[in-house]
């Protein structure tokens, strides 16, 4: 892990990144198109924040507008801006970008604000001493000390927006599998978001005894993509399920995006289309024992894990809970594993990601 050592923030806390920019003076530009641009802007409307320009990688810039407002090349920010606030407004998880960040954050002041994939929710002051008793109650559960210096950077993060602290507290895939191999032999797997089949591919580089596996993906044109890549692999027992993980089953509200964004009532893009679709649980997918449960499921994590109950008290599974999309799941899933099933222990890891996505609960049977 890399590593530097951290503390949760003082509590009350009176600032975060939003009240910071609500009094700089010096001109915001925000660096970025898209989705996530749109979100920040609207964001920005309703605290009263004032954005001087946007700008875009080089190879980005075509002469259009975004929001009114010609995007420029960051050597014409430079030319119209002695000194100014860089506001980043997408994600990455390339070692080139990673490199361009931090150019920035050296040469100016840079912000990357945690903006929750799922529901409105803001991690802000006003929430971090909201919910400071929770957040502490799942520092303290957690197992090792890697996993509470990883929790403390990511709340600093989320709180100050600042890059040092994505940077200072990640694993590496190989730690993260070698703790999921720690509780048991992973003979049967079950992959909650299995998207277009990558992390199944993953699983059987990593789970060497992997025997069947039960793929759930709702969205549609990904799961045309899963059921091709299924078909490649004849030594594993693969079941399939066009559907989405909830804590019943029946149809819900689906909003289909073909990629990762595709979720249950989401809100992520005005371009996504809502859909009637199946929602399943875990406990109704297999009468057989499950080693190993992976849930990534863009929000809907601990409607998810309600519905793995009988299957998690009936065989101990490891598990991987995705703890990004939601402002609160950083601390209510941790808290909900820790008091639900004290058989466990709990351990935080992330990979290296701006922003503080690919965050995940890995939680081990105790021996």
């Amino acid at each position: 892990m890399a590593y530097k050592v951290y503390e949760l923030p003082k509590y009350p806390q009176s600032t975060d990144m939003w009240r910071t920019l609500q009094r700089e003076e010096r001109p915001i530009v925000i660096y970025g198109m898209g989705n996530g641009a749109d979100k920040l802007i609207s964001r920005f409307e309703k605290l009263n924040i004032k954005f001087d320009d946007i700008f875009a990688s080089d190879g980005f810039v075509r002469g259009h507008s975004f929001h009114g407002v010609r995007v420029k090349s960051f050597s014409e920010i430079k030319e119209l801006y002695h000194d100014f606030v860089i506001v980043l407004s997408f994600a990455s998880n390339r070692e080139e970008v990673f490199e361009l960040f931090e150019k920035l954050d050296y040469e100016n002041e840079m912000y990357i604000p945690d903006m929750p994939v799922a529901g409105e929710e803001y991690f802000d002051s006003n929430f971090y001493n909201a919910h400071y008793e929770e957040i502490l109650k799942a520092y303290n559960s957690l197992f090792d000390e890697d996993s509470r210096n990883c929790f403390a950077a990511v709340v600093n993060y989320k709180l100050f927006g600042k890059l040092s602290y994505l940077f200072g507290a990640f694993s590496s895939k190989n730690e993260i599998y070698e703790l999921l191999n720690s509780g048991k032999k992973i003979e049967s797997y079950l992959d909650g978001g299995a998207y277009n089949g990558d992390t199944f591919k993953e699983a059987t580089e990593y789970f060497k005894n992997l025997k069947s596996a039960i793929l759930v993906e709702p969205d549609r044109r990904n799961f045309k993509k899963l059921s091709a890549f299924s078909e490649t692999l004849t030594e594993i027992d693969v079941s399939l399920y066009n559907a989405a993980l909830w804590s019943s089953t029946g149809k819900l509200d689906f909003s289909s995006s073909g990629n990762r964004n595709s979720s249950i009532n989401s809100t992520v893009s005005h371009e996504n289309k809502t859909e009637a679709t199946e929602v399943v649980t875990v406990d109704k997918l297999s009468s057989l024992p499950i080693d190993y449960i992976k849930y990534d499921v863009e929000g809907a994590e601990a409607e998810a894990l309600i519905g793995s109950h009988e299957t998690i008290l009936r065989d101990k599974p490891v598990l991987l809970v995705s703890a990004y999309h939601r402002s609160k799941d950083v601390f209510s899933l941790i808290n909900y594993l820790s008091e639900k099933y004290p058989f466990y222990n709990l351990y935080l890891r992330r990979l290296k990601c701006v922003p503080a996505w690919e965050l995940d609960i890995i939680a081990v049977p105790k021996n």
